[in-house]
C-alpha cells in the first residue's frame, strides 16, 4: 500500500529540499522503496534522467538519496526563468512546451494539474512512500485556487504535511503561526506538525516559546506539535537553486583562487560549487571589472538561461574587457554552456526562442557561432579524453561525464580542438582555455584533481594526489544528514504522518 508525506515551508529556502532528501535517505535506510515528487520546480540548475528528460537537479539529488533513479515523473513541471519580460521556460515531462509569463500559465491551471496527476501516479505505482516537497509557502493565499505545488497537490493526492520553518531567518513562532492562521480549515488540518531548522545555540532557551506557541494552537483547536529542532550544520548536499555558496564559505586565500563571472541569471552553479569540497581551492564571485582587478589561477564563464542578455550586461559592465586581459596575460579560462558560447564569434536567436535579445557578437577566442534552436538538446554524456594539448596536455585516457542541456547548436572550426576523438563542441580546447557543453564536468573526480594539480603546477605548487570521489562525497553527507534527522526528530510520529 502507498502512503505519503509532504514538507511545505513557511517560506522559500528554510530547508524543504534538503529535509525531503533527509527523509528519503531514512525511510530507504528502513528497508522501503520510497521516491521523491516535486510537483512544479521553478529552478535554473536542471539535469536529464537516462532518457535524456530534463528535471531539476534538486530532484535529482532527493532520487539519489532515496536510492533509486532519477527520473522525470518526480519532477512533471519544471520553469526556468529566463529573465525576460518576468517569463520562464516551461519543460512539461522533460520536454520544452514553450516559454510564458504567470498570468498565461496559470490560464492552462486545469492541463497542468492533469499532467502531475499522471506522473504521481506513475510514482504511486511504482513506490512504497512518496516524499513530496513543496515551493515557497502555502500562505501565499492569492495562488491557493490556482496552486499547483503546495495544498493544491496535498489535496490532490491526499497527502498529510509537515511544515518547515527556518528560524535563523528569525520570528519563527509568527511564520508557524500566521501561516497556519492563513489557511483554510481543510488545508490547516493537513498540517500535522512542524519541524524548526537551522537553530544555533542552546535549545533550552527554545522550548518556553515551543510551550506558549503549543498553547496558542490549541486554543485554536489544533494540535500541531514540534516534530524537533534541527540545529544548523554544513551538510554538503546541493541545496535546490540556490549556488550552495554563502559569505561563510570564503574562506581565507587557499593555493587556488577561481573567479565565477556572476551572471544575473546563472544556471547550473552546481557545475563549479562542487569544487567547494576541495580545501586547496576558494571561489569568488565576480560582478564589476574592478573584482578581476587580482590574480586568479581560473576564470569560469557559467552557463545561463539567456545566454545573448547575460553577455550584453557582462559587456556593459567591461567584465569581458577584464576576462581578455586576463587571457593576454595566460589565465585559464573555463566556459560552460552559455558561457562556452560566449567563447565563439557570436550567439544568434533570431527567432527569439531563448528571449527577446536577438544576437550579441561574442569574445571571438574560438572560431565558432552559436544559433538558438527550437529543439532542446539534452542527454547524458561520458567521454574519454584523447588528443589532449594545451592546458590538458596528458589527460588522455581520462573519462569525463555529465550531461548536456542546450537550446544552441554550435558550428564552425574550433571543433579541431575537440579532446574527445569526435569531431564536435563537446569540450575542447586551445592552449589555457576549455570551452565546454558539459554540465557536471568537474564531478568527474580523476579529471578534476589532475585539473587543479595543473593549475597547481602553473603556480609552482606541489600536486595534491589524493581525489575526492563525489560520489562517495555525496553518500557520506546523506548518511550524516539520516543522523542528523533521526537524533533530533521525533521519526516514529513522523511514521504515524505517513497516509
Amino acid at each position: 500500500m502507498h502512503k505519503k508525506i509532504m514538507l511545505q515551508g513557511t517560506g522559500s529556502s528554510v530547508g524543504k529540499t534538503i529535509l525531503t532528501a533527509g527523509l528519503c535517505r531514512i525511510f530507504s535506510q528502513d528497508g522501503y522503496k520510497v521516491a521523491p515528487f516535486k510537483s512544479q520546480n521553478m529552478a535554473l540548475n536542471s539535469s536529464v534522467d537516462e532518457d535524456g528528460k530534463e528535471m531539476s537537479r534538486a530532484q535529482v539529488i532527493q532520487a539519489e538519496a532515496a536510492n533509486t533513479k532519477p527520473r522525470v515523473f518526480m519532477n512533471p513541471i519544471l520553469l526556468k526563468p529566463t529573465g525576460d519580460n518576468f517569463s520562464s521556460q516551461v519543460i512539461l515531462e522533460g520536454i520544452v512546451y514553450k516559454n510564458m509569463q504567470a498570468k498565461e500559465y496559470y490560464e492552462e491551471y486545469d492541463f497542468f494539474k492533469k499532467i502531475i496527476k499522471r506522473n504521481y501516479d506513475i510514482l504511486k505505482e511504482n513506490f512504497e512512500i512518496g516524499v513530496l516537497e513543496g515551493g515557497g509557502s502555502p500562505a501565499e493565499i492569492n495562488f491557493r485556487k490556482t496552486d499547483l505545488v503546495n495544498m493544491g497537490i496535498a489535496e490532490m493526492v491526499d497527502s498529510n504535511v509537515i511544515l518547515i520553518a527556518d528560524i535563523e531567518r528569525g520570528g519563527v513562532f509568527a511564520s508557524i503561526y500566521g501561516t497556519l492562521m492563513l489557511l483554510d480549515k481543510k488545508d490547516r488540518n493537513r498540517i500535522k506538525g512542524y519541524i524548526i531548522n537551522k537553530f544555533r545555540g542552546d535549545i533550552d532557551l527554545l522550548k518556553d516559546g515551543i510551550k506558549m506557541l503549543d498553547e496558542k494552537l490549541k486554543s485554536e483547536n489544533l494540535d500541531v506539535p514540534c516534530l524537533g529542532i534541527l540545529p544548523y550544520t554544513k551538510i554538503q548536499i546541493e541545496n535546490e537553486d540556490s549556488y550552495n555558496f554563502s559569505k561563510e564559505d570564503e574562506k581565507p586565500k587557499k593555493d587556488l583562487n577561481i573567479a565565477i563571472i556572476n551572471f544575473e541569471k546563472l544556471s547550473n552553479s552546481t557545475d563549479f560549487t562542487s569544487l567547494l569540497v576541495y580545501e586547496d581551492v576558494k571561489l569568488t564571485y565576480i560582478n564589476t571589472k574592478e573584482d578581476l582587478n587580482q590574480d586568479f589561477d581560473l576564470i569560469i564563464l557559467p552557463g545561463s538561461k539567456n545566454a545573448i542578455y547575460n553577455f550584453s550586461i557582462i559587456n556593459t559592465r567591461k567584465i569581458t574587457d577584464g576576462i581578455m586581459e586576463h587571457i593576454k596575460k595566460g589565465t585559464p579560462i573555463l566556459g560552460i554552456h552559455s558561457g562556452f558560447q560566449m567563447l565563439g564569434k557570436s550567439i544568434r536567436d533570431l527567432k527569439q526562442i531563448e528571449s527577446s535579445f536577438l544576437k550579441a557578437e561574442t569574445l571571438n577566442i574560438f572560431p565558432m557561432t552559436t544559433t538558438m534552436k527550437e529543439k532542446k538538446h539534452t542527454k547524458q554524456v561520458s567521454k574519454t579524453l584523447c588528443n589532449c594539448t594545451g592546458i590538458l596536455e596528458g589527460f588522455d585516457g581520462i573519462v569525463v561525464s555529465g550531461c548536456e542541456i542546450h537550446q544552441g547548436v554550435t558550428t564552425g572550426e574550433a571543433s579541431k580542438y575537440s579532446v574527445t576523438g569526435e569531431d564536435d563542441f563537446t569540450l575542447i580546447c586551445k592552449e589555457n582555455i576549455i570551452g565546454t557543453y558539459i554540465h557536471g564536468l568537474f564531478d568527474s573526480p580523476k579529471f578534476t584533481r589532475k585539473f587543479l594539480n595543473k593549475l597547481r603546477e602553473l603556480k609552482g605548487l606541489n600536486p595534491i594526489l589524493e581525489y575526492i570521489n563525489m560520489e562517495s562525497h555525496q553518500e557520506t553527507e546523506f548518511k550524516n544528514l539520516a543522523r542528523l534527522m533521526r537524533q533530533n526528530l521525533d521519526i516514529e510520529k513522523i511514521y504515524e504522518i505517513l497516509k
